[in-house]
């Protein structure tokens, strides 16, 4: 099992992936905030937000997404997106537990961290960064 395993080792795919899936959910909700902006800014003015980062947020989660499933910006795209999320599970979820059932604050800490991990490995090989740099 152990040979098995460590012919499948590639670090650059595994960045792709965690990009990939970061990037897919960041523009899912990213766009879906973007699209219902009266709503999005609604939501941040109950938090005590002003409506500019209701604008902000929207458009760092659409675009900071597309740019992690490129692989442009990626550690950029991580560092903001991390702090939004960071935002995210200390006004929005932390009072409702860890639970996402119960609107807690773990898949937000999940992309947080991911964000995070993002920011660390940064785009590898298999990203429009990658392509560039050749």
């Amino acid at each position: 099992m152990h040979d098995f395993m460590h012919r499948f080792h590639n670090p650059d795919l595994g960045i792709l992936l965690l990009r990939v899936a970061l990037g897919v959910v960041f523009v899912y909700h990213g766009w879906g905030k973007v699209g219902n902006m009266e709503q999005t800014i609604g939501f941040f003015g109950s938090l005590g937000f002003a409506p500019w980062l209701a604008y902000f947020t929207a458009w760092a989660e659409t675009i900071g997404g597309m740019a992690l499933i490129v692989g442009i910006f990626s550690r950029y795209a991580g560092a903001v997106l991390a702090a939004v999320m960071g935002v995210a599970v200390v006004h929005v979820h932390w009072q409702n537990g860890f639970s996402v059932g119960q609107g807690g604050y773990e898949f937000a800490l999940v992309l947080l961290l991911g964000s995070l991990a993002v920011i660390t490995f940064g785009s590898g090989r298999y990203s429009l960064a990658g392509w560039l740099r050749k």
